[in-house]
């Protein structure tokens, strides 16, 4: 008799009930013990069960999977082992499977870990019970609009990891980034939405939506700049802006094509030094109907590491003091060195928080990191 494989149970599966199939695939079919999935929250303060209570045999182990992506080993807790295996794909860190290992070996683990992570991304737009696993706050009205409109946050492949965070993650108001991966073209946009709360929410969603209709009507991103200048101007006639900071990069040589449209900066780590990149600042898009923008271009080496921060971050004045600024980014950025990009951009937005010394930010804050590995070995169609 033939066993279903996990692909098709978890097709079988309503999207809600996805966990409790890969449970039942696992100790059936794999002969395995206890089953958990941990997913991370929207903070990325820790992981969480989506099957059972608040509580997580052994968090350290789990952190390590999910930080390392590689399968870990939990010290034996009460005679009990177990396997921690990374969730992911495309990149995203989606979260982490844990099992008491029984016949089956770490490879067919992965490899069914591997399938599920595809089904959960997929299922998450047609079921909220993950989302909420995620939360561990209520989302602010804005927040949830601007956690919505992600394309996710993490992005990788053989030549390249990208990853990003919004801060303060439960009232995150303007503040976004977005990408797009086509062959050997990434495009990559940071915004920082004029305003506070929802009107600062809305208009990022008006920027987001025209480059992306752009963008996916073949534009470039001088297009795409001039499309959302437009459509924002359209809307607000003016009286509100989106700063934003439009890439291309090129992953079969490392070009990089930039619209500079606003405050959105970004710093290039290579070979232990950090450099602040020197754009031309344009106008921001939405502040004139009819804005016009140029292309400035720059060349990324293999091993090369590009952060792109909002005001959020570089403008922070917290309790009068002085910005964060060039300096303390720098320092924060050379610390991330022997750090994954999805670590690396936990560390500026910590070093960010001590800066703050407990004072409440005044503004929101997001950060991307792209790190370039150089052109892939193999050729792309």
């Amino acid at each position: 008799m033939t066993h279903p494989d996990v692909g098709t149970q978890l097709r079988a599966a309503a999207p809600d009930r996805l966990a409790e199939a890969l449970r039942d695939h696992l100790q059936k079919e794999c002969g395995t013990g206890r089953v958990e999935i941990l997913l991370p929250d929207y903070q990325l303060s820790g992981l969480w069960p989506v099957l059972g209570g608040d509580a997580v045999p052994d968090r350290e182990a789990a952190n390590r999977c999910f930080s390392s992506q590689q399968i870990v080993a939990s010290r034996r807790t009460g005679g009990e082992g177990l396997l921690h295996v990374p969730l992911s794909a495309w990149g995203e860190r989606v979260g982490v499977l844990v099992v008491e290992p029984g016949p089956a070996g770490p490879e067919a683990l992965r490899s069914a870990a591997d399938v599920f992570a595809v089904a959960l991304r997929a299922a998450e737009s047609v079921t909220d019970r993950y989302r909420r696993v995620r939360r561990r706050a209520r989302l602010t009205m804005a927040a949830e609009l601007q956690w919505d409109l992600l394309p996710g946050r993490c992005l990788g492949d053989e030549r390249f990891t990208l990853a990003g965070q919004l801060e303060p993650a439960y009232s995150v108001c303007g503040d976004h980034f977005d990408w797009a991966l086509e062959g050997d073209r990434l495009t990559v946009t940071v915004l920082n939405g004029f305003g506070e709360g929802m009107d600062a929410a809305l208009l990022t969603a008006v920027a987001v939506n025209a480059m992306r209709n752009a963008r996916r009507s073949g534009a470039n991103i001088v297009e795409q700049a001039e499309l959302a200048s437009e459509a924002v101007y359209a809307r607000f006639g003016g009286t509100r802006h989106v700063a934003t900071l439009l890439l291309e990069v090129n992953l079969a040589t490392g070009a990089v094509e930039a619209v500079d449209a606003g405050s959105p900066k970004a710093v290039v780590a290579r070979d232990g030094l950090v450099r602040m990149l020197d754009l031309e600042q344009q106008l921001p898009v939405g502040m004139f109907g009819d804005a016009r923008y140029e292309i400035q271009r720059l060349a990324l080496e293999p091993g090369d590491r590009m952060l792109v921060i909002s005001d959020g971050v570089h403008n922070a004045t917290p309790a009068g003091r002085a910005p964060y600024g060039d300096a303390a980014l720098a320092a924060a950025v050379r610390r991330t060195r022997l750090q994954p990009a999805a670590d690396a951009i936990g560390t500026v937005m910590r070093s960010l928080e001590e800066y703050h010394a407990g004072s409440e930010p005044t503004d929101d804050a997001v950060i991307v990191c792209l790190d370039w590995a150089g052109p892939a070995l193999v050729s792309r169609v």
